[in-house]
């Protein structure tokens, strides 16, 4: 059985915002699987959502370059904001996104700048890594934001509309953050997922079979119309959605992707007057 450490009972209060007690016991009812806990605690609680770990866990920089139908998205990580804005810093992430760019490659161990990367780690004293990159290629209009700190980027493929409205879609979609284009393109295994959570919820009601059932099925319902960005109401017009706003100007988006820098990587919190009393020696 895994040890449940202090650290992770801090971690999913912070994460659920629920008691320590209730934290740690479902810790170890989950033999210390994080997300695990989470869902349990879903169930039991009635919670709606827990935070994520780790949003913004790392530092770096997105880039995109789009022509014509042809886009790319990368990002790049580096330890610290201050790497960030080093103009050699910057010059490689500009690099990595001109080569996946002109071969089309995602794989970023074949993109072939080991040597570079490597040695701009030994120039600015610091781990970089080529996280990710995706590549829309041969679409028909390729639309692309970046936030002006380059931390989150979009780049969307769409059919008709003018580029001024893809824009201000790609925009609603860096703010908003929905996950898919429409309640259809939803994974079943998610739905099935957050079926399970509300249904463990539900049953707690003293409500009846038909009424708990149909309290689950509303509840999917407002999910997939929070998640799809179809459902979603335009960031800049909260009486418009984003499908009314598209059908509008005859357009259409086919898929899109957003990136936010270090979203998902868990980054080690430093104690620094621990820190402090370890170099001097207590």
């Amino acid at each position: 059985m895994t040890a449940v450490s202090a650290s992770m009972v801090k971690e999913l209060r912070e994460r659920t915002g629920l008691g320590m007690m209730d934290c740690k016991k479902a810790l170890v009812d989950s033999d210390g699987d994080m997300e695990v806990a989470i869902e349990n605690l879903r169930k039991s609680s009635g919670m709606k959502a827990a935070k994520k770990a780790g949003r913004i866990a790392s530092d770096g920089l997105l880039s995109i370059k789009v022509d014509g139908g042809t886009g790319v998205i990368v990002e790049v990580n580096c330890e610290t904001d201050f790497a960030a804005r080093d103009d050699n810093f910057v010059a490689f992430v500009k690099t990595v996104t001109e080569k996946v760019f002109e071969l089309g490659e995602t794989n970023v161990e074949a993109l072939g700048l080991e040597t570079e990367r490597e040695n701009l780690v030994q120039k600015i004293g610091e781990n970089i890594s080529i996280r990710r990159a995706q590549v829309f290629k041969d679409e028909g209009t390729v639309v692309e934001y970046l936030h002006t700190n380059g931390r989150i980027g979009v780049m969307l493929s769409m059919e008709g509309g003018s580029k001024d409205l893809g824009k201000d879609v790609a925009m609603h979609i860096a703010a908003m953050n929905p996950t898919v284009v429409s309640s259809e393109d939803a994974p079943a295994d998610l739905v099935a997922k957050e079926r399970e959570i509300y249904t463990a919820q539900a049953q707690d009601s003293g409500k009846p079979p038909e009424i708990v059932e149909k309290m689950i099925d509303g509840r999917i319902r407002k999910y997939l119309a929070e998640i799809s960005l179809l459902e979603q109401a335009f960031v800049k017009d909260g009486d418009t959605k984003i499908g009314a706003l598209l059908k509008k100007e005859g357009a259409a988006v086919n898929r899109f992707v957003r990136y936010e820098v270090g979203e998902g990587i868990e980054k080690e919190e430093e104690d620094f007057a621990a820190e402090v009393q370890k170099q001097l020696g207590n």
